[in-house]
């Protein structure tokens, strides 16, 4: 696919992108909105259906299939008004080709484009000419989806089980497939096969003769293991994956998947050497099912997309990855956040971002999900929940239900976040006699998870006045551990400025190599593992143990390699990261000897 820029902007959270696309796709930039909360995005729509004096009549919940057809709904609205801003830029007036120079200039300074434009201006040619070169040479940014493939919790009518397909992330599969555009959707969190199957049923995700498919498909891994098996899982659906968005574990955003210790460099490294073989591999499988289904096989084998993502925060890490990896993308995630031009954060949230350094920002535990998760300290979402705590009320209310997934206490599921699960909880602890301290600690463990499926769409309704009568005002925001080297809010040109090094926006000299941060990261999160196992530690737990320490000490010797041979790359810091590559590798040296030293319960 033909790209103006060699960045995207990826999900966050599940408001702040929600109409990043109406902001950032007419300067031909690619960005993704969350498809979690059907609420929110019928919101939206109303009060942009209102804005653009466009008709809306609301998808009630008490119509059939309302979740799909809302997104649907939502999604061509958005896909309309974008591609109206867009063909307005292409063809303004001489006397308002703002917009269209603010494309122009935004591109990165190697871009084709730029260069012909400068070539076209320089003639003196009349604007009819421009207009007609616009016309036939920009390019919109994509207005891609995400699923989080693992937030897909049954539906029921009354007491009355619905069928699968009426699940959550399924019904918002539905809803992308029905829509009119012509982009990809992003699934996270991991396989779903029931989904992933699910995906075969519609026709946009299959491609033509030419190769053209509508709907695309983008895998976001943070392995090559990974990547393989959910890859061959889909081409044997005749589905194939266009683009695999390789995700640091740790050093991110959001949700944090961590690996067994594989860091990002050596993981780009691989799919850098094998992605020949991940083609070839993959494609023998889906022409096979594209055959037995008697679909078009594509003439020519299809190609696969590489980007990464996570921590990336300067011009020379960027395009190191790009030129060193071979990627065609790179996403910037939390310095958007600081951007109002292209994400919607409330000013109260913008104010607590601008302000925030490393220790306000911090791996914690409170995703219902139970998966680590990216923090921002004292935001209004938790000060909310320690309020409830305090009252000996602890828990939501739990209005809008998007991950109620556990079974534990009952079959329709409930959040670990929620008012009724904290106290059917809690009471089974109060009647297991523990001592006060050993009480106080499962204690925080449960009443720690906060109410995300909510607080993480909040902002969106803060910052544009709506009503947030069912959701209450705290907003929970999940910046990764970046935020704390940016200071300033930005515009979209300073930022798009700082990407391509035209500017620098980093607030603070001391920011570390994204490699070397997302090591750290990585150690003190094998360091808590191994508090965690210091108790009981069976051998399930020192197998991963070993293993996860042997992945990153690997991972040294590869930086250690690379820092040394590169050429042109990180000259005015490779003797600090030597140094430091130095340090971690006795640090990890001395956590294997604490390892082999523990006590081993059978």
């Amino acid at each position: 696919m033909k790209k103006a820029h060699s960045f995207h902007i990826p999900v966050m959270g599940i408001g702040f992108t929600i109409d990043t696309p109406l902001k950032v796709a007419q300067y031909g930039m690619d960005s993704v909105i969350s498809l979690v909360d059907d609420i929110l995005l019928e919101k939206l729509r109303k009060m942009y259906s209102e804005k653009f004096e466009i008709p809306y009549q609301e998808i009630s919940e008490k119509i059939d299939d309302f979740r799909a057809k809302r997104i649907t709904s939502y999604l061509n609205l958005i896909s309309d008004l974008a591609e109206n801003k867009f063909e307005t830029l292409k063809t303004a007036t001489s006397k308002k080709g703002d917009e269209l120079l603010a494309y122009i200039n935004m591109l990165p300074d190697n871009s084709n484009l730029k260069a012909d434009f400068k070539k076209l201006t320089s003639k003196g040619v009349d604007f009819t000419e421009i207009k007609k070169w616009a016309s036939n040479n920009l390019v919109m940014g994509a207005i891609d989806v995400n699923i989080m493939t693992k937030v897909d919790k049954d539906n029921y009518k009354k007491d009355e089980k619905l069928d699968v397909e009426y699940n959550d992330a399924h019904a918002a599969l539905r809803g992308f497939a029905e829509s009119k555009l012509h982009s990809s959707v992003v699934l996270s969190a991991g396989m779903n096969p029931r989904l992933f199957s699910y995906m075969s049923q519609f026709d946009d995700f299959y491609p033509d003769e030419n190769g053209n498919i509508k709907k695309r498909i983008i895998l976001k891994v943070s392995d090559y293991r990974s990547a393989l098996i959910q890859g061959r899982f889909l081409a044997k659906k005749g589905l194939w994956v266009s683009e695999y968005r390789i995700e640091s574990g740790l050093n991110c955003g959001g949700h944090a998947f961590a690996t067994e210790g594989y860091l990002l460099g050596p993981v780009l490294a691989e799919f850098n050497e094998k992605r020949g073989a991940l083609i070839e591999t993959i494609h023998s499988v889906f022409s096979k099912a594209l055959l037995s289904q008697n679909k078009s096989i594509p003439k020519q084998p299809l190609s696969i997309e590489i980007s990464a993502q996570g921590g990336v925060g300067t011009q020379e890490e960027h395009n190191f990855l790009l030129d060193h990896y071979n990627l065609d993308s790179i996403g910037w995630g939390s310095p958007f956040l600081l951007v109002p031009e292209a994400t919607t954060v409330d000013d109260n949230t913008l104010a607590k971002l601008a302000k925030a350094e490393e220790k306000d920002l911090y791996l914690s535990n409170i995703s219902p999900l139970g998966i680590p998760f990216n923090n921002l300290r004292d935001n209004t979402k938790d000060i909310e929940k320690q309020a409830l705590i305090n009252k000996d009320r602890p828990g939501s209310s739990c209005p809008k239900k998007f991950v109620a997934l556990n079974k534990e206490f009952k079959e329709k599921g409930i959040c670990t976040a929620s008012r009724e699960y904290q106290y059917n909880k809690i009471k089974a602890l109060d009647g297991m006699g523990l001592n006060p301290d050993i009480y106080q600690k499962e204690l925080n463990k449960i009443t720690e998870k906060s109410c995300t499926c909510v607080g993480l769409g909040t902002s969106a309704l803060l910052k544009y006045n709506l009503d947030t009568k069912v959701e209450g005002d705290g907003v929970s925001v999940c910046p990764g551990p970046n935020m704390a080297y940016y200071s300033k809010v930005m515009s979209l040109e300073n930022i798009t400025d700082h990407i391509y090094g035209r500017s620098n926006m980093v607030s603070r000299p001391d920011r570390p190599n994204l490699f070397i941060k997302e090591l750290h990261i990585y150690i003190d999160y094998l360091k808590d593992k191994l508090d965690d196992a210091k108790t009981s530690m069976n051998r399930k737990d020192e197998k991963y143990l070993h293993t996860f320490t042997s992945n990153m000490k690997a991972g040294i010797v590869y930086y250690q390699n690379l820092f040394k041979e590169v050429k042109h790359s990180f000259e005015g810091i490779k003797t600090t990261v030597l140094k430091e590559l130095e340090k971690s590798e006795k640090t990890l040296n001395r956590i294997q000897l604490e390892i082999q030293n523990l006590t081993v319960i059978s």
